[in-house]
């Protein structure tokens, strides 16, 4: 008898977490970790020095906040921002710079569109999210969710970058299970840089042909001038 595999609101901010740590080490190059304990909290907020918060909503509704310190918030942008290529002496040296959030903005971006693509693939139902926000601030400041979610419940989970600093993600979302009835495959995950890649590769490849095709027509060309046609 095939066992009922049952996925839980805690599988889903471990899938949560692993976005994180996967597009963080990714952009910034590093190794980022994430905390094998997780702790019950009653309330989401945003935390100085830095928040960030997006709102999803679809099969399941909830809330994504993400607090860094000073030192963590530039730790990520500094570093995300060398290895696009640009030059340690152009990098923004206070978190409140506006470069550190379009950075951290565009980076929380990316992990909820991570998430979501986690979700579809590997629960079959659909998620979306609205624009994330980010803000410096130096005061708690408690968010939660607009909508009517039932049984509410929130997470936290400590996070740690490569020179040891810390920040927190904070999950507020409705008790929810995803219970599997039939087996099914799960999609290939799809990964940007690679179909990037792939499409350059073909347009190389095709400018690559061209001269060879016209070579071959001015041969062709030329053997019928001689032939008189």
């Amino acid at each position: 008898m095939r066992k009922t595999k049952i996925v839980t609101s805690e599988d889903i901010l471990l899938k949560l977490c692993q976005s994180v740590t996967a597009v963080l080490s990714k952009a910034t190059d590093t190794q980022v970790h994430h905390s094998a304990m997780v702790q019950k909290i009653s309330k989401t907020s945003l935390k100085p020095d830095f928040g960030c918060f997006v709102l999803f909503d679809g099969g399941f509704s909830g809330l994504v906040v993400i607090n860094f310190e000073a030192k963590a918030a530039l730790e990520v942008y500094q570093k995300y921002m060398s290895h696009m290529g640009i030059p340690q002496e152009e990098l923004a040296t206070l978190h409140t710079s506006d470069e550190v959030a379009d950075v951290l903005g565009e980076l929380m971006n990316q992990i909820v569109g991570d998430f979501t693509g986690k979700v579809k693939r590997s629960l079959q139902t659909n998620i979306t999210q609205n624009q994330p926000k980010m803000m410096a601030i130096n005061k708690n400041i408690n968010v939660t969710v607009d909508s009517n979610i039932e049984r509410p419940q929130a997470r936290r989970v400590s996070f740690s970058t490569e020179d040891n600093n810390i920040f927190y993600l904070e999950l507020s979302m409705e008790r929810t299970e995803f219970i599997q009835l039939e087996e099914f495959e799960e999609g290939d995950e799809v990964n940007p840089d690679a179909i990037l890649e792939t499409e350059i590769a073909k347009q190389l490849e095709g400018k690559e042909k061209k001269p060879s095709k016209k070579s071959s027509t001015k041969e062709s060309t030329s053997l019928t001038d001689d032939l008189g046609i």
